[in-house]
């Protein structure tokens, strides 16, 4: 039996067993029976790597643009995109190491990086919570919205995942793999949940279901890209890690790992694109309107 296969929770937490040796096998050569759901799995990260980059790149270049005009959400967003554009760095690494490697010394960087993007939620649930505030409870959103508050729940999230990425990095705290499954379960539910109440307080805010107004509209098809989003990029790890051990340990390690993380990671290409998307429909909005004062006021002339 290969080291692979001692302990599979070793390998959900560091995504590779501490003690390899140069004789072993790579993850590559040990998952050549089903190597199709690694293959998918590279391929995604590099298209985070060719596309997350410029994307999260181009959203700090509009956040810092418009800095004067940003929203109270920008500053998780940015930092969100930056923790992003870490993680986008990795794939050449990643590569060699699930194919050509067997050493362990690299995976301790590895390890590190992939404990920055298993906090990543926290950032989105900050920003689910900010939003969440101001429809459901503007009052209270107003009187808090010049305050400091936000830049020291930044910090407190960026002391938290740097503790996280440092401990994953070491990668033999027993039970680390409890960490991860509470932090990816509380976040998943807190933001299905910000994001249900936000749908439901849209809905109800007008007086028929075809009368909403339409800067509402906007807004509730926008959480629900939101939403569906959240669902497709961070539903998968809470639906099957609970139930690793159902899974032999050469198909949680050679399938059930790389579908689950492959679509969580791509979150770093699918979250810029949508906040670009959103910049772009506002531009046009803005631009819809100048064009018609400009011909109201030529129709005035």
């Amino acid at each position: 039996m290969e080291v692979f296969y001692f302990n599979s929770s070793v390998l959900y937490v560091s995504h590779r067993p501490l003690n390899v040796t140069a004789a072993e096998k790579t993850i590559y050569e040990s998952c050549k029976e089903m190597p199709t759901v690694l293959i998918w799995y590279l391929s995604l990260q590099f298209a985070n790597m060719f596309l997350g980059i410029p994307a999260n790149l181009m959203v700090l270049w509009l956040i810092h643009k418009n800095k004067g005009d940003s929203s109270t959400s920008d500053i998780f967003i940015l930092h969100l995109a930056v923790l992003d554009i870490l993680f986008c760095l990795i794939p050449p690494l990643e590569l060699a190491n699930i194919v050509f490697l067997t050493t362990s010394s690299t995976w301790y960087v590895l390890r590190f990086f992939y404990g920055i993007k298993d906090t990543s939620p926290l950032f989105l649930s900050c920003i689910c919570l900010d939003r969440y505030m101001a429809v459901l409870h503007p009052i209270t959103f107003a009187e808090l919205k010049d305050r400091k508050h936000r830049a020291v729940l930044v910090i407190i999230v960026w002391v938290v995942i740097l503790a996280y990425a440092a401990a994953k990095c070491v990668g033999n705290i027993v039970n680390f793999e409890k960490v991860f499954t509470a932090i990816i379960l509380a976040a998943f539910a807190f933001m299905v949940f910000c994001n249900i109440a936000i749908l439901w307080a849209l809905r109800q805010s007008g007086p028929g279901r075809d009368d909403m107004h339409p800067v509402k509209k906007r807004a509730f098809k926008m959480v629900l890209i939101i939403l569906a989003i959240i669902v497709f990029n961070y539903f998968p790890p809470v639906a099957l890690f609970p139930f690793q051990a159902y899974f032999s340990p050469k198909v949680f390690r050679c399938y059930i790992h790389y579908v689950a993380f492959g679509l969580m990671d791509f979150s770093s290409t699918i979250q810029p694109i949508l906040y670009l998307s959103k910049e772009k429909l506002k531009w046009r909005l803005n631009c819809c309107q100048t064009s018609e004062t400009l011909t109201s006021e030529t129709q005035t002339q």
